[in-house]
């Protein structure tokens, strides 16, 4: 991400990939007029893409990204289309420039930016900023969609639905083929993330350009403006995604605050009966619908007519908040041994809201 210092909340500084192996990001900046790193400034990000935050000899401070795998054109590509599109409607980090070739975009570097995460964490996302995502998500979805990506969204991804593939079984961890196992199990629930997928076709009236990979880490705090970055996977699909997954966000946050809420309001030793966690989680959902239902609100004031005349936008919006929780599920145990209770409580409160959206589009805070 395009900020300077995101060490809390898993956000943090790693020594970056040597610069003289990589002569290509010095040839890029001293080619737009602001000069090489000033080595002794330059950190890095963890995320799959090698990255570089730092001074410039010209007293320019930058992020530059470097796309890595075999889909790094794709992706590069949908990033430039982005911020073509995006400039003056959406708050974005500058793109100063870029080298197609050697996959290298550079960014104006927010500097003291925090994340919305890490915001999160210390309860300082709140309802006005959530107002002022919602404003964004709509300035996004509102954007000219000539130059997106059109190609289907990979996510919720059905191809494993039935069976995992051999190259897969043998590189994934212990929890990745548990939480398949757990999967192939509920025929329910595959059926409906096939439903999900298969909703988000050119039939929809409502499609319109997405950011695709809606996080809270996607957003930024710098000098009182909130930014969005990240738009490696945006395209033209359903707003309910991008809304979705949003509020899947602050359901992922009220289950994880679970089992700290029942340790902090228990005796010691106490084992937290069955009835007990469900009334936790059920209050730790209602703390944090308010934040989604001012985000709601604030997206429907802006967004297009089309996506405001969608009746069936909060429904799916649901459905792809239960979505994320699996997704989150799946995120974490492609590092993990196993899977932790919390993973486990979140896609079973997941599984409940994808398979009956309706159900629970209020209770997420999905009302006009």
């Amino acid at each position: 991400m395009e900020t300077e210092n995101r060490a809390r909340n898993g956000s943090h500084r790693f020594a970056p990939v040597d610069l003289d192996s990589v002569p290509e990001v010095d040839a890029l900046l001293t080619q737009l007029g602001v000069g090489s790193f000033d080595r002794t400034t330059v950190t890095t990000s963890l995320g799959r893409n090698d990255n570089w935050s730092g001074n410039t000899a010209g007293g320019s401070s930058v992020f530059v990204k470097r796309f890595n795998g075999p889909d790094r054109n794709i992706r590069m590509s949908r990033t430039t289309a982005f911020c073509s599109a995006a400039e003056n409607s959406v708050t974005t980090p500058q793109l100063i420039g870029a080298d197609e070739e050697n996959g290298l975009l550079v960014f104006s570097r927010l500097s003291d930016g925090r994340s919305g995460a890490e915001l999160a964490a210390d309860n300082a996302f709140d309802e006005t900023l959530c107002a002022r995502a919602g404003k964004a998500v709509a300035a996004v979805h509102g954007l000219d969609p000539a130059g997106f990506d059109c190609a289907a969204h990979p996510l919720p991804p059905t191809a494993n639905l039935q069976a995992v593939p051999y190259d897969f079984y043998t590189d994934a961890t212990a929890a990745e083929l548990a939480t398949w196992r757990l999967m192939h199990g509920d025929p329910d629930l595959a059926d409906a993330v096939r439903r999900l997928r298969h909703s988000d076709d050119a039939s929809l009236p409502s499609r319109c350009p997405l950011h695709g990979d809606m996080r809270l880490d996607q957003f930024l705090l710098a000098q009182g403006e909130l930014y969005l970055t990240d738009f490696e996977e945006a395209r033209i699909g359903d707003p309910a995604r991008d809304i979705g997954a949003f509020a899947g966000e602050w359901l992922f946050q009220a289950a994880r605050s679970i089992p700290v809420t029942l340790a902090e309001s228990s005796p010691a030793g106490h084992v937290p009966t069955h009835e007990e966690i469900i009334a936790t989680g059920v209050g730790e959902i209602e703390q944090r619908s308010p934040l989604v239902r001012r985000f709601y609100r604030a997206y429907l004031e802006h967004a297009p007519a089309a996506v405001r005349q969608d009746t069936e936008l909060a429904v799916r919006a649901a459905a792809y908040a239960g979505w994320h929780m699996l997704d989150r599920m799946l995120a974490t145990a492609s590092s993990a041994t196993r899977l932790s209770p919390v993973s486990k409580a979140a896609a079973g409160i997941g599984r409940t809201v994808l398979l009956d959206p309706a159900e629970f589009t209020s209770s997420l805070g999905l009302e006009a």
